[in-house]
């Protein structure tokens, strides 16, 4: 069942599972990339160990972490459990156990709507960044220097935006946007993780950035997703209506 839709060479994503009254393995919220190395069982793959740059991410032991397969039929997820982690053939490898059935994933909240929408950020500060990592009530601080960016697209998950300020990956970086929300716009102050930042070949100093929201408020990814969506209507709509005045 498992090798039927999931091959080697295929993109995974991993995220840390959560449980109550244990202690969280890997940076919460963080999503890590990997491709399928070997499938030994169906129960029982080889994946590569995640990378960060150069650097290996020493993913532990026994952690349990949500999957997400990008197959060549569609987004699979399953959760997994790491039983080992080795060299082989120059290739470092974590051994994971399934320890839940493979299931069709629809992913809506990473549906991307294409956009050119202001936003403002900056950098936390360091004390800002303790406060979030650990998950401690927090205020952001006001008042500071803020960059001005143009999203270029936006999903549920995360959003890409231009900068003539670098932010560096990894970093957390508050941002400040506004959208359409019951017919009025809505100001959205987000903390994100920037997982790319790539200076443009045709426009050097701006730079575009991937980012991850970081610790999101349901609430605020379902507003979210809802405007993607109208959003994604209204223009279908637009399309259509100027096909048939074209017509």
């Amino acid at each position: 069942m498992f090798s039927k839709f999931i091959s080697v060479g295929d993109k995974i994503e991993l995220q840390t599972v959560a449980r109550e009254n244990e202690e969280q393995l890997g940076t919460p919220g963080k999503i890590y990339n990997s491709t399928v190395y070997d499938i030994q069982s169906e129960d029982t793959i080889e994946i590569t160990m995640p990378m960060e740059k150069t650097k290996l991410i020493l993913l532990p032991v026994d952690g349990e972490f949500d999957m997400v397969f990008y197959g060549a039929s569609g987004l699979f997820q399953c959760l997994a459990r790491i039983i080992d982690r080795y060299k082989s053939n120059n290739t470092y490898l974590l051994l994971m156990e399934m320890t839940s059935n493979l299931r069709k994933y629809q992913r809506r909240e990473f549906y991307r709507l294409g956009c050119a929408l202001e936003m403002s950020t900056r950098n936390l500060q360091k004390d800002e960044v303790l406060t979030i990592e650990n998950k401690l009530p927090y205020t952001l601080a006001k008042g500071l220097p803020l960059k001005q960016s143009v999203i270029v697209d936006i999903s549920g998950g995360g959003l890409r935006f231009l900068s003539t300020h670098r932010y560096e990956p990894d970093s957390l970086i508050y941002c400040c946007f506004h959208l359409m929300n019951n017919g009025e716009h809505k100001k959205y102050e987000v903390i994100s993780r920037v997982i790319s930042s790539i200076e443009l070949a045709n426009r050097k100093g701006t730079y575009e950035h991937r980012v991850q929201f970081y610790d999101l408020d349901p609430t605020i990814r379902e507003e979210i997703i809802k405007y993607i969506f109208e959003e994604e209507r209204r223009n279908r709509l637009k399309k259509k209506y100027a096909s048939e005045e074209r017509g």
